[in-house]
């Protein structure tokens, strides 16, 4: 299913910089032999390319190379061009240009290149299968880049001093680069290579050998004549010890052995070398065989991440430096000399550590419940990092230390921080996510220098004071305390950091904020009061002049700031609020890329200049709403979705919603991550939900069509998937009318660090995968096809992920094929969340289901992750899709109607005219859902003023029953008993439709049993909950309709009989019950808070039936009791009240 590009678009297309398809011809031009013919030319980097095949980008590529050549200008011919290259062998193209303009373009571009004497030539990635022959001519050449290309092992090289032939698929070692004495940096990488010549001794001047990614085990003992090599990259081959010609090599400072299989490690191997830096990542080391320290004095950086170490003694390296030792299983950890600078030993077990005089010390993630004690003696300590553990209290020194700059302690059990703090020069502290009820009164008193403050997720009330005075020394510059419970009286205390630059205090308490405080925080350029009660914002905000975001939805906003009079303003958000009128100014400014105004439901704007904004959001209008109405009551599903800018105010993400996905019922949801670019994820939001409805078509497996999306949206991301990718996670709900039970299901599928987490009963229930170096089974097969892990855990330096769409140029080592998890859908599933990368890494699942499980408004609740992601120091775009479920018991036990014999028609205003029974309606006709986050307010009944169109003669298969007392109990949400159907709104079960009537309305009779009315419409109880008729078995009545009304219903005899079920619906045999319901006129919708869920059909929302229908709704009830079964129970035996 993946079409892999060829590696010459990825790289070549930065380097030309001419191209165009052009008269050339070769050779001498006076030879009657050598023609003219149309090719593909390009200039491109050092050298001329020419396509073998004529008009055509594909084929061979004749490569000339320029370098000490010449390009003249051929003066018989117009517009034409000689290129030539250097040396005894030269070539010449004689290329005819079609303009003057384009003549002199590329006669100025070639004639910089061929004056120039480049020393460097890079032609990687150009599917070379064997060397220019001119290319070595120059005698400035020393350094040569052919990495991936199709080189075989028998390439002629002259005088380099550099060489990469990395990539090219030698499988064996080319011996003619050991003819090169004037080498001195060899890379041989990813080359299959299972053994190394012993000509390779030959080569005396060599200084770096790089042999990372082959399939060696041992090395030539004639490698230890190479007394000047000083760096020698060993990683990821099959060594299982260390090799003992390393003993000869007394000038190697840095070695490479990450991604082997050593178990043991003998110091004695380093006795005698004069090694600086070890990489002994990605083994399988349990335990380092001691040796006397004196023999290692000369290591300083000691990697050995990600092995199985329990006991790790770094006291025999003397003079060590750096220590690296994340993700083992250490317990004990001994260091010691005066030396060493930066101990890095998160992720591993409970960690007990000697610390010694240490500048920079990570132990986040390792359960410790207290600080290693000899921290406390480190008189240089800089930077500590404790965060994710368990730890109860500080030590009191940590807040008076004279180097200590940086404390991060987040995500520990603090529940108060030392109350001594004497001029510390600490300048970042972050606390998030503990139990602190409040910060040191002499916080901000003492600490002059800091600079950064983040308290949020904790139970502050208050904040200390800046201080005593009107003078304040604070140069504070980012404060934040999202998600606290602060009041109002915490304001007056922020007027003292008159430095502050960014202010985040959303899902607090505050409901002001004065106008006289704001004017004090001149500096002020990033504001996020989401989450509060504020009415207003300060006028007074006018007077930060640098104010570029302002964030302050979910509140009760019901003016709009006059803050688009600020020039620098970038980002405002004010939705879920309580606006109405705005006036905008003329003039926007000019760096406006972000305005959302959704979820005010009293909004009224029209401005045509907000269409140049960027990401402009507002509601849509509520005429268009009636086109999604749902004609099946409540909706199973509503959505919302958020995305922000990251810190370059580079959107790099996306969002897919599609809550009624290929007509049916269905739905489609995605989140796209493009790390550091924008194009993957707009790719894959334009493009991938068509991908899935054809895959739809071509399996019914959930497995299949998932994984056939992805790998198809693969081959369609094009050359943009070349060098780049993105993360990707798809949910889509499927209602498959073929599965008897009828149940709803959910299919999620990932790639990358985009997750899906659904929520089932308040906890979370994981529906995604990250695929990383940290799962086994990729990480052999990362081994398996000699792919190299950087230090900074990716593959080949370009992502982390080893699953994600794009980087096809990785390829087999990162694939795209996504994990799918498909589930049934249950009463007790309440909503799930998709989220970027950026989430996920600021909060767990755990903790965003808590945040948004009480916000009934999906919209709100995905802005709430938003917020409380940046409001924990998240720097990445974001994007969250927070879809609410309304999954009735009845969906997973309720008998749906059995497939229909042509596709269901599309959806309409009207339903097509048939004869006889019709079909089974849409997914898009039975369940058009919109999200409360997209209405705004309460739900009430709507209905078309619009005359329907006469319907021919259909058949009613239902019967139609008097009113009825009817047991309370849970109904199926699929097919409620009794709903609300607007007239517009096509249905196509078979039943007889109800025209309106447009007579005046009496106030003064009584309402009539069985029919419920709501001002001109008439509601009619109707068994419709098959679209299926039974020709044989089911009612039979004929409905003549004129423009005035119904005129008649004739209604026959049934023979079908019911059962209760353990929802208390009634479920004759493949019936049900359904409202068939006649409007003329769409009543007001009423209007109600954002967070107002939709209104459910009140049953005293009554009004009197017009008199012209009295008397047929009576016969009509007065031929049901006639002709119904006598074995049959009383109709309020089963059913539920409305």
């Amino acid at each position: 299913m993946i079409r892999h590009y060829k590696p010459i678009t990825m790289e070549i297309t930065e380097r030309v910089q001419l191209s165009g398809l052009y008269n050339v011809r070769k050779g001498k031009l006076q030879l009657p032999v050598n023609r003219w013919s149309r090719r593909q030319v390009i200039l491109c980097g050092t050298c001329l390319m020419v396509s073998s095949v004529k008009a055509s980008h594909t084929g061979k590529m004749h490569i000339l190379p320029l370098i000490g050549g010449k390009v003249e200008e051929v003066k018989k011919h117009s517009h034409c061009l000689a290129f030539s290259s250097s040396g005894p062998q030269s070539q010449t193209y004689y290329i005819n240009f079609d303009s003057f303009t384009e003549h002199l373009r590329w006669y100025r571009h070639a004639a910089k290149m061929v004056s120039q004497r480049i020393s460097s030539v890079d032609l990687s990635c150009c599917g070379l299968e064997t060397l220019p022959p001119n290319l070595l001519y120059s005698q400035d050449l020393t350094h040569l880049n052919l990495k991936h290309n199709l080189l075989p092992a028998d390439q002629k090289l002259l005088q380099l001093q550099s060489l990469n032939l990395s990539n090219n698929q030698l499988g064996s070692f080319p011996l003619p680069v050991c003819s090169i004495l004037t080498l001195t940096e060899l890379n041989l990488s990813c080359n299959r290579l299972a053994s190394v010549h012993s000509a390779v001794g030959n080569m005396h001047n060599l200084q770096t050998f790089l042999l990372d990614g082959n399939l060696l085990t041992t090395l030539p003992n004639e490698l230890g004549s190479l007394h000047r090599l000083a760096y020698l990259g060993l990683s990821f081959n099959e060594f299982r010890q260390i090799p003992l010609v390393l003993e000869q090599l007394n000038g190697v400072e840095r070695l490479c052995m990450a991604g082997n299989i050593l178990q043991q490690l003998p110091l004695q191997a380093f006795r005698l070398l004069r090694i600086k830096h070890v990489d002994l990542r990605l083994n399988q080391i349990s335990k380092l065989v001691p040796d006397e320290p004196e023999f290692l004095r000369h290591v300083t950086q000691l990697d050995v991440r990600d092995n199985m170490l329990t006991v790790l003694d770094a006291s025999l390296f003397p003079r060590l430096e750096v220590l690296h030792c994340e993700r083992n299983r250490i317990t004990c950890l001994r260091v010691c000399g005066c030396m060493l600078k930066a101990v890095h030993a998160s992720s591993n077990d409970w960690l007990n550590c000697n610390t010694v005089s240490l500048i920079v010390s990570t132990f986040y993630r390792n359960r410790m419940e207290n600080i290693p004690d000899g921290l406390s003696e480190s008189k240089k300590l800089e930077v500590l990092d404790i965060s994710h553990n368990q730890i109860t209290e500080l030590l009191p020194w940590l807040l008076s230390s004279g180097s200590l700059r940086k404390l991060l302690a987040g995500h520990n059990r603090l529940q108060r921080l030392p109350e001594h703090v004497e001029r510390p020069v600490l300048e970042v502290l972050d606390v998030q996510h503990n139990q602190l009820q409040a910060l040191p009164c002499n916080l901000f008193l003492k600490s002059h220098s800091l600079r950064c403050l983040n308290a949020s997720a904790n139970q502050l009330e208050n904040i200390p004071p800046s201080s005593l005075s009107e003078e304040s020394h604070s140069i504070l510059q980012e404060l934040y305390l999202t998600n606290n419970h602060l009041t109002d009286k915490c304001v007056p205390l922020l007027t003292g950091h008159s430095h502050l630059r960014v202010l985040h205090m959303a899902y607090n308490h505050l409901q002001t904020f004065a106008a006289s405080k704001m004017a004090k925080l001149e500096d002020l350029e990033e504001v996020d009061l989401s989450g509060n009660r504020l009415k207003t914002i300060p006028t007074t905000i006018m007077n930060c002049k640098r104010m570029h975001t302002l964030i302050a939805h979910s509140n009760a906003i019901e003016v709009f700031p006059e803050v688009l009079q600020l020039m620098d303003m970038k980002c405002v958000d004010l939705s879920c609020n309580e606006l109405g009128e705005i006036a905008l100014p003329e003039n926007l400014p000019p760096k406006l890329q972000e305005l959302d105004l959704t979820g005010n439901p009293r909004l009224n704007l029209d401005h045509k200049t907000l269409d140049n904004i960027r990401c402009f959001r507002i509601d849509p209008p509520s005429t268009s709403l009636l086109a999604h109405e749902s004609v099946m009551g409540p909706a199973q599903w509503s959505h919302g979705y958020t995305e922000a800018s990251g810190v370059k105010n580079k959107l790099c993400v996306a969002a897919l919603s599609v809550s009624s996905f290929c007509g049916t019922r269905e739905a489609l949801f995605g989140v796209f991550d493009g790390d550091r670019n924008v194009e993957v994820p707009y790719l894959l939001q334009c493009t991938m939900n068509d991908i899935l409805a054809d895959e739809l078509h071509k399996s019914k497996s959930e497995e299949n069509y998932m994984t056939n999306t992805f790998l198809v949206m693969q081959r369609k991301l094009g050359t943009a998937g070349q060098k780049l990718g993105g993360s990707a996670a798809l949910c889509h709900i499927r209602h498959d009318p073929l599965d008897s039970g009828g149940c709803f299901t959910l299919t999620a599928a990932n790639v990358g660090k985009c997750q899906a987490i659904l929520c089932r009963d308040g906890k979370p229930l994981p529906m995604s995968v990250i695929h990383n170096i940290t799962v086994q089974e990729e990480y052999s097969r990362i081994r398996q096809h000699k792919a190299i892990i950087t230090e900074d855990n990716k593959v080949n330096g370009v992502t982390d992920s080893t699953r994600i769409m794009g980087y096809s140029f990785l390829y087999p080592s990162v694939l795209p094929r996504p994990h799918v998890h498909t589930l049934p859908l249950t009463p007790q599933d309440e909503f799930f969340i998709l989220g970027s990368r950026g989430l996920w890494e600021s909060m767990s699942p755990t903790e965003a289901v808590e945040a948004v499980r009480n916000v009934p408004d999906a919209l709100a609740a995905a802005k709430k992750l938003c917020t409380l992601a940046q409001g924990y120091g998240s720097t990445e775009s974001l994007s969250t899709v927070v879809v609410r479920l309304s999954i009735g018991e009845g969906c997973c036990c309720c008998c749906c109607a059995l497939a229909p014999s042509q596709p269901p028609p599309s959806p309409g205003l009207y339903p097509a005219p048939s004869i006889g029974l019709t079909h089974p309606c849409s997914a898009s006709e039975l369940s058009s859902e919109v999200s409360t986050s997209e209405m705004s307010s309460e739900v009430g009944s709507t209905a078309s003023s619009d005359e329907p169109q006469l319907l021919p003669e259909v058949h009613l298969a239902p019967l139609l029953h008097p009113a009825l007392h009817m047991p309370t109990g849970n109904r199926c949400a699929l097919h409620p008993a009794f709903q609300r159907q607007m007239s517009c709104t096509p249905y196509c079960s078979g039943a007889a439709m109800a025209l309106s009537d447009n007579t005046l309305d009496s106030e003064d009779e009584e309402p009539i049993a069985g029919v419920f009315s709501n001002g001109s419409r008439v509601e009619v109880e109707a068994d419709i909950h098959n679209c299926q008729s039974n020709r044989t078995s089911s009612t039979e009545a004929t409905v003549e309709t004129q423009a005035g009304g119904i005129t008649s219903v004739d209604v026959g005899q049934t023979k079908s009989f019911g059962c209760r079920r353990g929802n208390g619906s009634v479920a004759p045999q493949e019936k049900s019950h359904n409202l068939i319901e006649v409007a003329t006129e769409a009543p007001c919708r009423k209007m109600g808070g954002y967070f107002t869920a939709p209104a459910q059909p009140d049953p005293d929302d009554q009004l009197i039936i017009p008199p012209e229908l009295e008397d047929e709704v009576k016969e009509i009830i007065k031929q049901q009791e006639q002709h119904r079964s006598p074995n049959q129970q009383p109709t309020d035996y089963y059913d539920t009240p409305l």
